[in-house]
């Protein structure tokens, strides 16, 4: 019977889809980021590990499960906590999470972070309860329009596409895009342009990140970027933080380069802020909104999560190639 280790407990509908199998599923028992002794020992002997994206998975790791390891299915959409080119010389499957449900889960997130910027919500939801509020003013609290402004898109995969595709139907914005490759398809249908990150920097009253975490896009956007920002942008981020050069942005913040960010995601995750000897916090500021990286925290989109990644370890089990692999 093939063991298969679940490193945290997650929405029970892949779960269920294991033991239909027949398949012997052991998951580490406390709701908590797992110990790395306890990693350890729970992989041993497992043909595949379901692990998620706070689990570091390594050639210790895959030395620990044994000869018989065949994938690691990764709760998650990205798989910068995997040491691919070790798994790929040792011929294990790294498979990840991508599907509707997540595309659109973090899409709704990432323009709910965009009205509550602009309209400085969450800054009026506090002075509401503080009872600051003493009637109606001409100038309390103004925001900034969303509609028919322009939306930078850094990274136009799944959820950059998604959020894009709210942005132009639903408040007919300018959509800009950066990316590795074009796409004729969204140009033709929405109207976005592709451009060179900096054109789309100046350009952009919202710019909003989508890239995987890569040697490439770590600290994308670092001083020089966000000096190249309008000083009435905003800039969102629900993909991964160490995308973005948290001093950087902390010092831009302090100086009023920019308008504002909101941030599902930071640099030394799970800490809020790298280095809280500087007293510059990102939690400070009345222009920060920071949720704590539940972009996709729906139950339509973790259940989904649950199911692709219990196809992925399904298939390769019987010896199949896994629908999602990582790339």
């Amino acid at each position: 019977m093939p063991k298969i280790f679940i490193t945290r407990q997650i929405p029970n509908q892949g779960i269920k889809m294991l033991k239909e199998k027949g398949y012997e599923v052991i998951i580490h028992p406390k709701d908590e980021i797992i110990p790395r002794p306890e990693l350890l020992k729970g992989v041993s002997g497992s043909q595949a590990i379901l692990s998620i994206l706070t689990d570091r998975i390594d050639a210790e790791v895959f030395d620990a499960a044994g000869p018989e390891l065949k994938i690691v299915a990764n709760y998650a959409v990205g798989f910068d906590n995997i040491d691919l080119e070790t798994a790929k010389q040792r011929n294990i499957f790294i498979a990840n999470t991508p599907c509707n449900e997540v595309s659109e889960a973090v899409a709704e997130h990432t323009f709910a972070l965009m009205l509550a910027l602009a309209h400085r919500i969450p800054e009026s939801d506090r002075f509401t309860k503080a009872e600051k509020y003493q009637g109606w003013s001409p100038t309390l609290l103004l925001g900034a329009d969303v509609y028919g402004k322009t939306l930078g898109i850094v990274g136009l995969g799944r959820i950059g596409f998604a959020v894009a595709e709210r942005a132009v139907k639903g408040f007919r914005m300018k959509a800009l895009y950066h990316d590795i490759k074009p796409n004729p398809d969204f140009e033709r249908e929405y109207g976005g342009k592709l451009v060179d990150l900096p054109t789309l920097l100046k350009e952009s009253d919202f710019v909003s990140l989508h890239v995987p975490l890569l040697p490439t896009t770590r600290h994308l956007i670092s001083e020089a970027e966000l000096r190249q920002m309008k000083p009435r942008a905003f800039l969102i981020n629900t993909a991964r933080g160490p995308i973005i050069d948290e001093k950087a942005l902390l010092r831009a913040l302090e100086n009023k380069q920019i308008a504002g960010a909101a941030l599902d995601v930071f640099e030394c995750e799970p800490a809020i802020d790298c280095d809280i000897r500087d007293n510059l916090e990102l939690k400070k500021y009345n222009n920060v909104i920071l949720t704590p990286h539940t972009a996709s925290g729906t139950i339509e989109a973790r259940q989904a999560m649950s199911r692709v990644a219990a196809k992925n370890i399904i298939a390769a089990l019987e010896g199949k190639t896994p629908p999602n692999l990582a790339k």
